[in-house]
């Protein structure tokens, strides 16, 4: 089954994602989301795979979540993913698809719920 890493190489858990797949012989197809951030559509997608909303997958600690008030009550599940379309660092990471499921790799142990095999 193919699996899908989307990967921040700067971050030390999506390193370790990363590495925990190739130890297991899964050599995922690898987005690095910051050079390729996910459109709208795909966006939607893995919030669906995940079972959470935008709002969840949500860095809230970065200076953009701040300075566009995305933590106000009025702002809309749209409104959310849009921004982490625009700003991708946004987004936790790393998130792996595998099938009909994702995971955020935090801690990267978690992936393999859904990992056959």
């Amino acid at each position: 089954m193919k699996v899908t890493i989307y990967h921040n190489p700067r971050c030390s858990k999506s390193r370790q994602t990363l590495q925990l797949l190739r130890d297991r012989g899964i050599e995922p197809e690898v987005i690095e989301y910051l050079n390729q951030p996910p459109d709208a559509g795909e966006l939607g997608r893995l919030l669906r795979l995940l079972g959470i909303s935008a709002a969840d997958l949500l860095r809230t600690g970065e200076a953009e979540y701040s300075e566009l008030g995305l933590g106000a009550e009025d702002v809309t599940e749209q409104q959310r993913i849009d921004a982490m379309t625009r700003h991708p660092r946004l987004m936790q990471r790393p998130i792996v698809v595998c099938g009909t499921q994702a995971r955020i790799g935090r801690p990267p142990e978690r992936v393999l719920e859904i990992i056959a095999g």
